[in-house]
């Protein structure tokens, strides 16, 4: 044995146990070996410890450097394990190299039909609703595209991790349970599939599973922290330990971090590292070296988190121990991944798994994995409940032996689930669903284990609290016992897994079990029948109101159960009628504890009387749980349904309970309901037994108990009471007319509630089509909406589906909203105004709706109650309630009291009731008459109704007659008049079956006609009488007018003549714009037209005042949002520099980052402005010291929301006039020429000032500025008249240079997020900054909604950029003149290359819109020093606009990209395209053979065209805005014709290369020097950002049309920072594509000294602060505006209904609606994501309160 003893001296250093190390070789030893277990023992006792868990890495761990050194640790690891402790296992199972032989062992493998795929965490599942055996029952992603269901109707939902697809079970499925690939072949046969494999190999498998599966389970149940199972004892043991901290339910993240902090003294971050490791795996060490140390921060722990509960589980552990467990779940996961290849060994492992030890019961390993599984940790769990299920449930044989087991250790596993705090998920109680859900399975365990009696008894002994008579009693639950009871609600899931499919078929073994556990569930129901009693408080207030929640749960949990046993009985008689039986004794047996002290009486009334006893529900005890009642209501219907009753009556113990007592219970609680007056009117269940027990009892002697339980009989025996009672107070007045709706509604329902199979002739599809109908008679309904108002069979169908089309019909949305269905108008005539599902709010919006249609449509408002069903023969006798006398004398008493209408004693409900009431009798009557002969007929109401009654006033219908009459009952009048028509109709009925009962009953409906033609010539009269009596009116309203008009002749000339004015300018002006006079519209340049003289008066919104816009005037502002904008950004990676040293006077074309100004439009004067943001910012402070919510804007950051319109701002810009003219007043008059100086004398001033400007700040900053008089030589000469030391006059007061002021600083603090500084240089700069990319992001939007480029902008931004750009223009006069003139003359140069001027940027690095903007707006600076008189600013402008303009066609020409096409070319190019060539040819001598050769002057010239026409646009905007100048004609409308109007309007040539032509001599040296930049050459030759024009608008990502796709991307995304480890909430960024793990600790990083979220983070790089979101689990689209500002926003995804599922709880197929994804990039493309988060917030406080930096 020497040989197998592993050499200790050669394991010193890894590196030569990697080189030494043969797995072939050890596995021969172990084979050779005559112990396999001892010698496998000895090894992984060697090599583990030192292999795994070497403690933690040398460097600090939250350093970078630290994390690669951890990484490097972890794959040395990974690496060790795999070649040293897992080859030799591989070698010793397949003898030959392990790859080759898994391949091997693959192909010979015929795999089962079963997919068995688990499901990850967020993945996509998909349930067939037509297909599916039941909702359990999912697909994965893969199989539902392969399968038969992607064409049915499906439901998608996001799994929760741990469950697996069902595709190839056939018990899963109706139909199409394969998917292409996993139809089974016909070679598939039952065969063993370990006979496939080698016996040799089958030996060997059996011995290492047995090994291995050994290990692992003795390692992972043993309670030791120090001691290793016997032969693992390590070679050498070192003091080494760890200590190991569990995860539990109970302590939050904060606790747990704040905790570790303390105990192991480290960072904040490493605490949040270790506690997300916990949270995902279960345990994680903290602390790493010997048993003291370690056991010190075990007791910090311990103390310091059991103040308030348990504390958090820490063990000091062996660092051998750790490593040996370590290793264990690797192998068990190891072992998952080898059956994978071959179900031979599959089986295997299943049969090592389940084979008992030799202690017999319960030991095999499975077992005891099981009975241990609340003793391990979260990981653990995890990696053996995966290996169950990729082994035991993927072989049907074992699934079956592994069910059993389950079922034999069910009481004592739940027991344990209860004693555990994790969530069920990772218990192994989880598994029930797999294994309950199969229906030959669950029979099975029902039949073997008596499955369903366990259940409910060990549900029933977790709940231990009763009170005296043996119920439930849940008061005062405490914390402890409420977390208990959550859990115990897992078992009720159970059961109902147990029950979901009821049997086809039944077996005696069946019924015998199905029975008994009936007998248990009885048991628990009758636990529950009169929980929670209640009694009327009188006097005192209650002090503490009792626990009624918990009771509550149980009965809406236990429903669903009752349904399903109720299911369950209708398949089989012989247990119908056992079932029935039983619910009866059980019943009794609760009737038996009522109190028998109650006193019996007698009731008399109408002729009738009745035994009874006293009992007040206000003053005795009462509860609504009866779930014996609900049950047994049930069954009751089933025996009607199957006709059982009337088939073997002799078997039915019908006559063993009396019907009073029947009804007492459930009549007591309706009563209770009516006293509460609970509005909720679902009571299906009480009033079917009320139903059941009026149906056999004498209808007298029911209307009277009914009367005596609410307490109002006494008002209706005799007249004197009613009389006393009025006069007693209003309050018990109020409560009796409330008691009397309400019983009279408890009749109504028990008679007409005919649609439940069994009780009414009636299917399914009748009661679903008639809960359509009444949920859509409220309103129009969408989809949900009506899904959720229907009640759900097992399966989660209503059965909507079938009737729906036919009752009404779809709207599609809009871009908002949601699809509705709407009724069809034929079915109004279903419409009854008592149906049992109405709420009291529903019931009169309905009834509000039915009368204005019928309004609408010219008929009459009575709504009477539509044809009801025929009863069933079980519940026949329940007509008979209509006609009895009991009613009868209560009908006529109301009536009675409504003919006397003096005093309060009657409603208008309540009369309301009594005449649906009689209506329906008179329906029943005529339906009767209609289906049988005269004498078959026992109906006679209408007899009753007319015969003297022995009240004074005689019958009830002459009472009717009277009331027709009475003014007050205006509503009810149709109703009545219906009423007394039915009566007549059933009189001539009657007469004509008496004398010819041959007769057919047609004329009887003739009868109805005649009457109804009366009563429409009728309403035809009235309608015609309305009508003239309205034009009558309209008559008088035009003769009072034309008489004002006359008085007030003057008034109205004056207007008339205004309008007929403005009208036809507005028609001349049409007409000469399509004439050539438009040409003369001209914006820049000596040629403009500048706008005439006209006054601009505003009103402030805060003070109502109208005020002249004028500079000296008081400053008037508009409310305006300044922000960060990456809208346009061509170039998201763009690192911002820092802030104190960026340079924004040169924007590059990528606008990497922009400064985007938008306003409302709203105006006010600064002061009042000023007052209302200091009453801003006094509330904010008292806000902050009273510590209430958060409020939508950041006051600290000058944000408010306009006083008007509450839109989000956090500044004003200063409203100024239309600039004056800058020429001289005669200038009109001259000829153009002489004041127009060409661009070479410009330039050759503008050099000059330029020099002399230089030579004058070198003096001031040589000191020398004092005796600048005495001019050197060397100084340049000053051009005539201008004058350096000349300090220009400021245009503005005080109050508007103030706004100039602090709009300008507020975009230098935004812009550059640094706090203001007024003397800093760049405040201009990104002043021009926001004019300029505000004008350039609206010219895209213009451009992309293909409007106008003027006159279709709405008013606010149309006011928005004329101040904006006004401001821009005048925001120099408030900065100091020098650096103006400094910015000025480096962006001339940057035009015109300087060698004293240093770092100007290369022509590709600019962007030449900013700089043509910044130039113009630097330029009227320098200008101001210019006294000669005469101004040239605007041929300025022009030669500036020339310049750049050539200047960026070579920046097109040089970043161009044209394909050479050979194209039939005429011969002759145009002019433009000779001349883009010639300009094209001398950038190539220029700069060589950077540039490709272009022969084609056509695409040229089409390549610029295209690329300088957003620049055009732009420009056209900044100088109309600029110079006030109107817009030409052709520019107005959309279409065809606009370069030319645009060139003209810009004066520029159409051809634009003309520009370069004309100045060509001047301009060549330019564009040498540009060309000459060595930044050009770099940047073409792949040394920058190459930015192509013309810059394609940004758009959103693009998305799949099915939302699957995206759900399947995010569920296989794994979070980038913790170990490959599913993210919990994927969210994608919609502007960049990038998935993100949101909301999470793992991914949360710093962001100016806070620690954000991804998302949050990766707004600051990807949007500049501004994000938008897609958050694939829950379908919701987040919006995020810096740190604490976000909303939510509804998807671009909807259902085939037309609508969001946001949560993704409905399921429905989801696909991509374009118009609302193109509505959400508009939003963001308009810079609009901000106000919209801000309005959300406003509108909705508890956004405010959500910290979306942590998302």
């Amino acid at each position: 044995m020497a040989a197998a003893e592993p050499d200790t001296d050669q394991l010193s250093s890894p590196g030569s146990e990697f080189l030494n190390f043969s797995a072939k070789d050890t596995a021969s030893r172990w084979l050779a070996a005559a112990d396999l277990q001892q010698e496998v023992y000895r090894h992984l006792a060697a090599y583990v410890p030192r292999i795994l868990c070497l403690g933690p890495s040398s460097s600090g761990g939250s350093s970078r450097e630290g994390q690669r050194e951890e990484q490097r640790e972890e794959q040395r690891e990974e690496l060790a394990y795999q070649l040293l402790l897992l080859a030799p296992l591989e070698w010793l199972l397949l003898r030959e190299e392990p790859a080759a032989g898994l391949a091997q062992l693959q192909e010979n493998n015929r795999p089962s039909p079963l997919c068995g795929h688990v499901f990850k965490v967020g993945e996509p599942t998909y349930s067939c609703r037509e297909c599916a055996a039941d909702p359990t029952c999912v697909l994965c992603m893969q199989c539902f595209l392969g399968s038969v269901h992607k064409e049915h109707r499906y439901r998608m939902t996001t799994s929760g991790g741990g469950g697996f697809c069902d595709c190839g079970d056939a018990e899963a499925w109706k139909r199409g349970p394969y998917c292409q690939k996993h139809t089974p072949t016909d070679r598939h046969t039952e065969e063993d599939p370990v006979a496939q494999l080698p016996a040799d190999m089958v030996a060997r498998g059996y011995s290492i599973f047995s090994i291995i599966l050994k290990y692992a389970v003795d390692l992972l149940t043993c309670d030791q922290e120090e001691q290793l199972p016997a032969g693992l004892e390590p070679p050498e043991r070192g003091d080494t330990y760890y200590c190991m901290l569990f995860n539990d339910e109970v302590h939050t993240y904060e606790q747990v971090i704040y905790t570790l902090q303390k105990a192991v003294n480290c960072s904040q971050k490493e605490a949040v590292s270790f506690a997300t490791m916990v949270d995902r795996d279960g345990r994680k060490s903290v602390r790493y070296g010997d048993f003291q140390f370690c056991d010190q921060a075990k007791s910090v722990i311990v103390r310091n988190t059991s103040r308030q509960s348990k504390p958090l589980r820490v063990q000091v552990m062996h660092s051998s121990v750790v490593a040996h467990q370590c290793f264990a779940l690797k192998a068990l996961s190891w072992m998952g991944q080898i059956i994978q290849y071959s179900d031979g060994l599959r089986r295997i492992l299943c049969q090592v798994g389940l084979q008992n030890g030799p202690e017999g019961e319960n030991s095999s390993l499975v077992d005891r994995l099981m009975l241990n599984d609340s003793k391990m940790w979260k990981g653990a769990r995890n990696i053996y409940h995966q290996l169950l299920m990729n082994s035991l449930l993927m072989d049907l044989k074992y699934k079956k032996i592994f069910a059993i087991q389950f079922a034999k250790n069910y009481r004592r596993l739940q027991t344990d689930f209860m004693e555990d705090d994790h969530e069920r998920v990772v218990s192994v109680t989880s598994l029930s669903v797999q294994l309950f859900t199969v229906p030959t399975m669950a029979r099975m365990l029902m039949v073997e284990q008596n499955l369903m009696t366990t259940i409910i008894r060990t549900f029933v002994d977790h709940l231990r609290h009763r009170d005296l008579q043996g119920r439930f009693q849940f008061d005062r639950y405490t914390a402890q016992q409420a977390f208990k009871f959550g859990r115990v609600q897992s078992l009720i899931g159970d059961l109902k897994y147990v029950l979901i499919t009821r049997p086809s078929e039944w077996t005696n073994q069946l019924r015998l079990k199905f029975l008994e556990g009936l007998d248990a569930f009885l048991d628990l129901l009758k636990c529950m029948q009169g929980m929670d009693p209640v009694v009327r408080q009188v006097g005192q207030h209650i002090e503490m109101e009792p626990e009624w929640e918990a009771a509550f749960t149980l009965q809406m949990k236990l429903t669903h159960i009752i349904s399903m046993i109720q299911e369950w009985c209708s398949t089989d008689e012989h247990v119908l009628i056992d079932a029935y039986r039983k619910c009866l004794s059980a019943l009794s047996q609760c009737h038996c504890g009522l109190p028998d002290g109650e006193q019996p009486i007698s009731l008399s009334l109408a002729g009738h009387t009745v035994d009874t006893f006293r009992y007040q529900v206000s003053q005795d005890k009462v509860s609504i749980h009866l779930p014996v009642c609900r049950l047994l209501a049930g069954l009751h219907v089933l025996l009607s349904r199957t006709e059982l009753s009337s088939r073997v009556p002799e078997q039915l113990p019908l006559g063993e309970l009396s019907p009073p007592l029947l009804i007492e219970l459930p009549l007591r609680c309706l009563v209770l309901c009516a006293q509460v007056h609970a509005g909720m009117w679902r009571r299906n269940g009480f009033s079917l037994i009320n139903q059941a027990g009026a149906s056999m009892m004498d209808p007298n002697h029911f209307l009277m108990i009914v009367l005596s339980r609410f307490e109002l009989f006494n008002i209706f025996n005799s007249a004197d009471v009613r009389k006393r009672y009025r006069e007693a107070n209003k309050d018990v007045v109020q409560q009796n007319n409330t008691l009397i709706e309400e019983m009279l509604h408890l009749i109504i329902m028990v008679v007409g509630e005919r649609y439940v199979a069994g009780v009414g002739q009636v299917e399914p599809f009748d009661e679903v089509r008639r809960e359509i109908i009444h949920q859509l008679s409220i309103r129009p309904m969408a989809h949900s909406e009506l899904v959720k108002a229907l009640p759900e069979n097992g399966n989660k169908e209503t059965g909507l589906e079938g009737v729906i089309d036919i009752v009404a019909s779809f709207k599609k949305p809009g871009v908002t909203g949601r699809g509705l269905y709407e009724l069809r108008p034929e079915w109004n005539k279903n419409f009854n105004l008592y149906f049992h599902h109405y709420s009291r709010a529903d019931q009169s919006k309905a009834e509000e709706a039915q009368r204005k249609l019928r309004r609408q449509k010219g008929e009459d408002t009575a709504l009477p109650p539509p044809l009801p069903p025929p009863l069933c023969p079980l519940f026949g006798s329940l007509v008979n309630l209509l006609q009895c006398d009991v009613l009868l004398s209560v009908e006529g008493a109301v009536l009675q009291w409504a003919v006397e209408s003096s005093g309060g004693g009657w409603t208008e409900s309540m009369l309301q009731r009594v005449l649906h009431l009689v209506a329906m009798s008179l329906l029943e009557e005529q339906q009767q008459l209609e289906n049988n002969r005269d004498d078959d007929v026992t109906f006679n109401y209408t007899y009753k109704i007319t015969r003297e009654a022995p009240s004074p006033s005689g019958s009830v219908l002459a009472l009717l007659e009277t009331l027709q009459k009475a003014p007050q009952l205006e509503v009810h009048k149709d109703m009545i008049t219906w009423i007394i028509k039915m009566v007549a109709n059933i009189k001539t009925m009657r007469e004509q079956t008496a004398s010819t009962s041959t007769v057919s009953v047609c004329p009887g409906h003739g009868a109805e006609e005649t009457v109804r033609d009366r009563d429409k010539a009728e309403r035809k009269r009235k309608a015609e009488m309305a009508r003239l009596r309205r034009e009558k009116i309209m008559a008088q309203m035009s003769e009072m007018q034309k008489h004002f008009i006359n008085e007030n002749k003057e008034l109205f000339q004056q207007s008339l003549e205004e309008l007929e004015a403005s009208t036809s300018a507005a028609a001349e002006t049409s007409a000469t714009g399509l004439g050539p006079t438009c040409v003369t519209q001209v914006c820049v340049g000596p040629r403009r037209v500048g706008r005439a003289e006209h006054r601009q008066l505003v009103t402030c919104i805060l003070c109502q005042e109208e005020q002249e816009v004028r500079g000296h005037s008081r400053a008037m502002v508009l409310a305006a949002f300044v922000q960060r904008s990456t809208v346009l950004s061509k170039n998201r990676r763009h690192i911002v520099p820092d802030p104190e040293r960026q340079e924004p006077l040169f924007m590059h074309p990528d606008l990497s980052l922009g400064i985007h100004t938008a306003s409302c439009g709203h105006i006010m004067h600064a002061i009042c402005w000023q007052r209302y943001f200091e009453a801003v910012q006094l509330k904010e402070q008292r806000r902050q010291q009273r510590l209430r919510g958060h409020t939508s804007y950041d006051v600290e950051n000058g944000e408010f929301l306009c006083p008007l319109c509450e839109c989000l701002s956090n500044t004003v810009i200063p409203l100024l006039p239309h600039s004056p003219d800058h020429r001289c007043t005669h200038s009109l008059s001259l000829p153009v020429s002489v004041n127009h100086p060409t661009l070479e004398a410009w330039l050759n001033t503008t050099n000059q000032q330029i020099a002399t400007l230089h030579s004058a700040h070198r003096k001031q900053s040589d000191g020398t500025a004092e005796e600048a008089e005495p001019a050197g030589e060397a100084e340049p000469a000053a051009p005539e008249g201008f004058r350096v030391d000349f300090t220009p006059q400021s245009p503005f007061s005080s109050s508007i240079r103030e706004m100039i002021t602090t709009f300008s600083v507020s975009t230098y603090k935004v812009g550059l997020k640094l706090n203001p500084n007024e003397q800093d240089p760049r405040v201009p700069v990104l002043s021009w900054s926001t004019c300029a990319y505000t004008i350039q992001s609206i010219e895209r939007l213009l451009m992309e909604e293909e409007k106008p480029l003027f006159g279709s902008l709405p008013c606010r931004q149309d006011d928005c950029l004329s101040s904006l750009t006004r401001f821009s223009s005048a925001c120099w006069t408030v900065a100091p003149l020098k650096t103006v003139h400094t910015h000025f003359i480096r962006l001339f140069t940057a035009l015109f290359p300087d060698s004293q001027v240093e770092n100007t940027p290369c022509i590709l690095d600019t962007d030449m819109f900013h700089l043509l903007v910044y130039s113009v707006l630097s330029y009227s600076s320098v200008q101001s020093l210019d006294q000669s008189g005469c101004s040239v600013v605007d041929s300025a402008h022009l030669h500036l606009l020339h310049l750049v303009t050539v200047a960026h066609l070579v920046q097109i020409l040089l970043t161009s990209t044209t394909e050479e096409v050979c194209m039939d070319q005429d011969s002759e190019g145009s002019e433009e395209e000779i001349l883009t060539c010639q300009l094209y040819n001398t950038l190539r001598k220029h700069l060589g053979s950077v540039l490709p050769q272009v022969s084609s002057g056509w695409q040229l010239w089409r390549c610029v065209k295209a690329g300088i026409l957003p620049f055009l646009r732009a420009t056209a905007l900044f100088f109309h805005y600029l110079n006030s100048t109107a817009p030409p004609a052709d520019l107005l409308v959309a279409g065809p014709g606009h370069w030319e109007a645009l060139c003209s309007f810009l004066s520029l040539p159409s051809n634009l290369l003309q520009v370069h032509q004309n100045q060509h001599t001047l301009l060549e040296p330019l564009i040498y020097r540009w060309c000459c930049h060595p930044g050009v050459r770099q940047t073409l030759q792949g040394g920058g950002v190459i930015v192509r024009f013309p810059r394609e608008s940004n758009r959103l990502i693009e998305l799949p049309e099915d939302y699957s796709v995206l759900i399947n991307q995010a569920s296989s995304f794994t979070c980038p920072r913790s170990g490959g480890d599913k993210s919990r909430a994927p969210t994608l960024c919609l502007v960049c594509g990038s998935m993100l793990c949101s909301q999470s600790y793992c991914c949360q990083t710093e962001v100016e000294g806070e620690d954000v979220g991804a998302c949050t983070a990766h707004t600051f790089t990807c949007g500049a602060g501004v994000g938008l979101f897609l958050r694939v689990r829950e379908s919701q689209v987040l919006f995020v505006a810096g740190k604490t500002k976000g909303s939510f926003y509804p998807p671009p995804y909807l259902d085939d209904y037309g609508e969001t599922d946001q949560g993704l709880k409905r399921g429905n197929p989801l696909h991509l609606c374009q118009e609302r994804y193109r509505k959400i990039e508009r939003l963001w493309r308009q810079h609009g994501i901000a106000e919209v988060i801000g309005h959300a917030q406003e509108a909705n406080q508890t956004l405010v309160a959500i910290d979306w930096q942590h998302l």
